[in-house]
C-alpha cells in the first residue's frame, strides 16, 4: 500500500538510519532538534489500531529500541514520544533527544522557544549523531 501524495510513502523522509521491511528509522532534519528521530511504518496506514496485534508489538519496540539508544548514547534529560499525524497522516513515531538547554524546553518542540538557540550545544550534540545512528542500526539488527 502507498499513496503517491503521501511524503512519507515516496521519500524516506529524513536521513535514512535503518530499514527493515515493516518499518525504516529516520533522522529528521529538524532545525534546532538534531537528535530528532522517527520510526516510520512501511505500508501508508494513517493510525496505530490499523495495525494487527503483532505488528503493533513490531513498530514499539523499534520505538523502544530508538528511545534506549539515544538514552544510553547522549543521556538527555527526556526522551518525548508521540504519533501525531496530524499534518501527514502516515503512521510514525517521533522519538526526540531533549535537553534542559534546549530552544524550546521543556514545551514542546512544535511550541513557543523558551531561550535563544545554543548553537555550541547544538554543534557538539549534532557532531555525535552519525555514531548513534550506527548504534541504532545495531540494536534494530538483532
Amino acid at each position: 500500500m502507498e499513496d503517491a501524495s503521501c511524503p512519507l510513502c515516496t521519500t524516506p523522509g529524513g536521513v535514512l538510519v535503518f530499514q527493515a521491511e515493516k518499518f525504516r528509522v529516520i533522522r529528521a532534519d529538524e532545525v534546532g532538534f538534531p537528535a530528532f528521530y522517527r520510526v516510520v511504518w512501511t505500508a501508508h496506514v494513517a493510525e496505530f489500531s490499523d495495525l494487527d496485534l503483532s505488528d503493533r508489538a513490531l513498530c514499539m519496540a523499534a520505538v523502544g529500541a530508538v528511545e534506549q539508544v539515544l538514552r544510553e548514547q547522549l543521556q538527555p534529560t527526556k526522551v518525548n514520544l508521540a504519533a501525531l499525524g496530524n499534518v501527514v497522516p502516515h503512521l510514525h513515531w517521533h522519538v526526540i533527544a531533549r535537553f534542559d538547554w534546549d530552544s524550546h524546553f521543556p514545551a514542546p518542540v512544535w511550541g513557543s522557544p523558551q531561550r535563544p538557540v545554543d548553537g555550541a550545544a547544538l554543534a557538539a550534540l549534532a557532531a555525535r549523531l552519525d555514531q548513534v545512528d550506527g548504534v541504532i542500526a545495531r540494536a534494530l539488527s538483532v
